[in-house]
């Protein structure tokens, strides 16, 4: 694995890797000494072209403990808000010496042609492009997902679902699925690891091609949550930013959508007793989720931010450290 672009290009096998070296690395940080020498003296660089808070501190959060020197690039207040091109700026960094580029951009694409156009040889990490994908935050999802649930099924898996996999698990995804990346980046994740996903959302925030993706779709939650009950169900934010001509053209009102799309304390009340809540953040409280849900303990959203450090150290550690024979023997941490 050179980069990480996509969940739908990791095997089974690879999530599965990539879900058990997490479990390790979340395992160093209840350490008194938290910071690991594994990548001394490699160099990651967090390239963001759009805001974010959680995913680029939990990246450096992330390289810093594997003891990574980290260059944080934001396009504002660089020369990309002077014209510099992708190009040009991926030169730049492949003339300082970049071992992995971690790229947040606002282009669907952007980092696989990073990656691809042998402008840099670096490892290249996707943080979100455009409405594409999404893949550390739908491996953080999983992850949390195996750590709280798997065990319910029996079997030979851990306390932490490690050498496990989803299967008989169901997830319901719920919200604005058009604009998202962490559905994407989820639907295919879950599926590959043997979940079964349902979209609940309104038609209108239904992607075209919906139907060719390895899921359910319903348009009815209180209908999804009372007859399906799904053993995870995760929010999606509202991205009014993206929509163009504004949320009206996508839903009649805000009271409305959280009417018939929102999760409150009557809704939480429907779902099996075991089931939890996420929300890759940042929440809009009050609108896709309430104050009551977002706050409950069956919610596991400030837990997901936890385990995106662990997720994001060993998708480095993978890309940057790993050695065949970490493939047979083990990974020793």
């Amino acid at each position: 694995m050179k980069h990480l672009l996509s969940t739908a290009d990791l095997s089974k096998d690879d999530a599965l890797l990539l879900l058990d070296t997490s479990a390790q690395m979340a395992a160093t940080q209840s350490r008194e000494i938290k910071k690991l020498p594994t990548l001394r003296g490699r160099t990651v660089v967090n390239l963001f072209y759009e805001d974010s808070t959680r995913t680029r501190i939990s990246f450096e959060t992330a390289a810093k403990r594997l003891s990574a020197d980290v260059i944080n690039f934001s396009a504002k207040g660089s020369s990309v808000s002077k014209g510099e091109s992708l190009k040009d700026t991926a030169l730049t960094l492949h003339a300082m010496g970049a071992d992995a580029v971690v790229v947040r951009h606002w282009a669907s694409g952007a980092p696989a042609q990073l990656a691809h156009a042998g402008w840099l040889d670096a490892a290249v990490l996707n943080a979100g492009d455009g409405t594409h994908m999404h893949p550390t935050q739908a491996l953080l999802d999983a992850f949390t997902i195996r750590r709280h649930l798997v065990g319910l099924r029996g079997g030979g898996a851990d306390r932490d679902g490690v050498g496990s996999d989803l299967a008989g698990l169901k997830v319901a995804i719920v919200g604005d699925v058009l604009h998202s990346r962490v559905a994407r980046a989820n639907v295919r994740l879950l599926h590959t690891l043997g979940a079964q996903v349902t979209l609940v959302s309104p038609p209108t925030l239904l992607p075209v091609g919906v139907e060719a993706w390895p899921c359910r779709t319903s348009y009815d939650l209180d209908a999804t949550l009372a007859d399906w009950q799904p053993d995870a169900v995760m929010m999606l934010r509202v991205q009014r930013e993206r929509m163009s001509g504004g949320s009206g053209a996508f839903f009649p009102s805000p009271l409305e959508y959280t009417r018939y799309f929102g999760l409150d304390g009557r809704r939480l009340a429907l779902l099996p007793e075991h089931a939890i809540v996420l929300h890759p953040g940042p929440m809009n409280r009050g609108l896709e989720i309430s104050a009551e849900a977002a706050d409950s303990d069956r919610a596991v959203i400030v837990e997901q931010v936890a385990n995106g450090v662990a997720v994001r150290m060993a998708a480095l550690y993978l890309l940057l450290a790993h050695t065949e024979a970490a493939h047979t023997e083990g990974t020793s941490l």
